[in-house]
């Protein structure tokens, strides 16, 4: 009886940071926030958004009239978290809620801490939960809580968004944590690169084969079952030189990431370019793999003393 094959997981994060400056409507925002101020901007026909916007979303005008909304507002729609991921604003289970806060006319999605769902409801009253330590984003509001107090009785008053030492810019983390497992082509294709060999798929019907594989061909739809192993040995045929230090990868810059045919492939893959200044690395030249020790793909890519190849050879696959 043959054994099952082994199912292949693998968690992966991708995370990077996002940096952006901000207008004078998101810096006075943000800067609000900090000061325990929330601030909308009213648009030509008099409705107040929240959080606010540089643009009129229907007619496209420049906005900059800013007003003060309260800390007290109404829930219009919600959804039960009932398990906090790394990041969000509370620790515990929690309902996402769009919240309409009085004097605005649009809802700002936030957290709101609940006992449970039995205890949220559309139309319920709430207020902000300002955090302790503030300093200038959107995590100055560290929560909603529920609140019994009916609407505030006066409309948005005018604000100058003027606020001493001004937020003008912010890095925002951007996260994804997910569980990959590959499928059957994709399976084959790792346990092949454990033993130091490459292995792709070929189309029945166009004969082009994917490396890696995809167990089924994008252009014909049909599935790839024919195993074909390619390489070692592949071409050059574009490349990038990155010159920005990637966190947690030890690899000094500036260092060469290009686009590599595979001898037999039908498409180019990506790999790093070693063993050559990277100057002078170039359209058609000659590559093979280096494995690391225990390594389960290669390390990199280094010249293997051949011509370069002519750019008929690959141009196809650029």
């Amino acid at each position: 009886m043959t054994a099952a094959p082994e199912t292949l997981r693998a968690p992966l994060v991708v995370e990077f940071p996002f940096t952006r400056s901000l207008g004078p409507v998101q810096s006075a925002f943000l800067t609000g926030l900090r000061e325990r101020t929330v601030l909308g901007v009213r648009t030509g026909n008099g409705r107040v958004l929240v959080p606010p916007v540089e643009y009129d979303p229907e007619t496209a005008d420049e906005l900059h009239d800013l007003v003060e909304v309260d800390a007290t507002g109404t829930v219009t729609t919600w959804a039960w978290n009932p398990e906090p991921r790394t990041g969000q604003p509370l620790s515990t289970p929690f309902a996402w809620v769009l919240v309409r806060l009085d004097g605005a006319d649009t809802a700002l999605l936030h957290a709101l801490d609940a006992p449970g769902p039995e205890e949220v409801r559309t139309g319920m009253r709430v207020r902000i939960r300002w955090a302790a330590e503030r300093t200038g984003a959107i995590t100055d509001i560290a929560c909603f809580e529920p609140h019994e107090g009916a609407p505030a009785d006066r409309p948005p008053r005018a604000h100058d968004g003027d606020f001493a030492d001004p937020v003008t810019g912010i890095v925002a983390p951007a996260r994804l944590d997910y569980t990959y497992s590959p499928g059957r082509a994709q399976t084959a294709y790792l346990h092949a690169l454990a033993g130091q060999r490459t292995v792709g798929e070929r189309c029945p019907s166009c004969a082009k084969v994917y490396v890696p594989p995809r167990g089924a061909c994008p252009t014909c739809g049909v599935a790839t079952t024919d195993r074909v192993e390619v390489g070692p040995r592949g071409t050059v045929t574009t490349y990038c030189i990155v010159n920005i230090k990637a966190k947690n990868l030890d690899i000094e810059v500036p260092y060469v990431y290009a686009h590599i045919a595979l001898d037999g492939a039908g498409l180019a893959l990506h790999g790093r370019i070693g063993g050559i200044p990277y100057d002078q690395v170039r359209m058609g030249l000659r590559v093979e793999p280096v494995w690391s020790e225990g390594g389960r793909y290669p390390d990199h890519y280094r010249p293997c003393g051949e011509p370069d190849a002519d750019y008929d050879t690959y141009k196809e696959l650029l």
